[in-house]
């Protein structure tokens, strides 16, 4: 199904799929916004693009000190906004168990942030919130997480959309089936199954908590909470991107531990 208004800009892209996912992209920048929905497996996403795209590389272990400095002087000429200098990319990764698939269930939840999300920005800065209540609403159920990221001076946004791409797609390659109930949908909720939520966010700015997620729940609260609070700063526009995954959404499919240690081999157990 695609969106496309007859003017010129950049285009968004979406994809909802059998994790349940739906990708969008909108360009504060551009009056234009395309929307692009693509059913791809087992995930559920949200993108909004920030500026043009190059790409870049995390830095390595021999190189992480001197990029903090360079971080460092870079921050000292940027210009501050609602929520401090410059924009953090980064991943969150949530596992938890879900006894059912009911409406009351992390499915239920997801689908229905899913089915009242938008492509403009407060609409998804209002998913990516919908979707960090959700789980911790559940947070007795977590067993696992993790998260990473990397901070950008605004004159490296295009590399900074970059690396967000990266870790998109280095989630959208996991998903394989396409497939997500209807609103209407009578088929009968599956059973117990781990689920997998993973949030992909550009946010501008440097205060936003990544770090922490998967060594303890109260770190991962910390870091859910701040992504859920952060991205409605603004009316949500300091959001440049966000994207959400989940798997399994097929009703009658199961996410086993096997499925979580081949897939998901960056989640800390808790």
């Amino acid at each position: 199904f695609i969106l496309h208004p007859n003017v010129a800009g950049p285009c968004s892209l979406g994809v909802f799929s059998s994790t349940g996912s739906l990708r969008t992209t909108s360009s504060a920048m551009f009056p234009a916004v395309c929307a692009v929905l693509l059913f791809a497996s087992s995930t559920l996403a949200f993108q909004i693009p920030a500026q043009v795209s190059h790409h870049a590389t995390k830095p390595s272990g021999l190189s992480h000190r001197s990029r903090t400095a360079l971080n460092f002087f870079d921050k000292i000429f940027e210009e501050e906004g609602p929520l401090g200098k410059g924009i953090t990319v980064g991943k969150l990764s949530v596992a938890l168990i879900s006894n059912d698939r009911s409406k009351s269930s992390i499915f239920g939840m997801l689908e229905d942030a899913a089915r009242n999300g938008g492509s403009e920005p407060e609409e998804l800065a209002e998913l990516t919130n919908a979707v960090c209540l959700a789980l911790l609403r559940k947070s007795d159920d977590w067993v696992g997480a993790c998260s990473t990221s990397q901070w950008f001076s605004e004159k490296d946004a295009g590399k900074a959309e970059s690396f967000y791409n990266d870790l998109s797609n280095s989630e959208a390659v996991k998903y394989e089936k396409e497939y997500i109930p209807g609103a209407s949908s009578e088929e009968k909720p599956g059973g117990p199954t781990q689920v997998v939520v993973t949030i992909v966010l550009e946010i501008q700015g440097d205060s936003t908590k990544f770090d922490g997620a998967g060594f303890s729940i109260t770190g991962t609260k910390e870091v859910v909470s701040s992504i859920a609070s952060d991205c409605l700063v603004d009316d949500g526009y300091v959001v440049n991107a966000a994207e959400v995954f989940w798997s399994p959404s097929d009703r009658d499919e199961v996410l086993t531990r096997n499925d979580i240690i081949i897939d998901f081999p960056e989640l800390i157990d808790m």
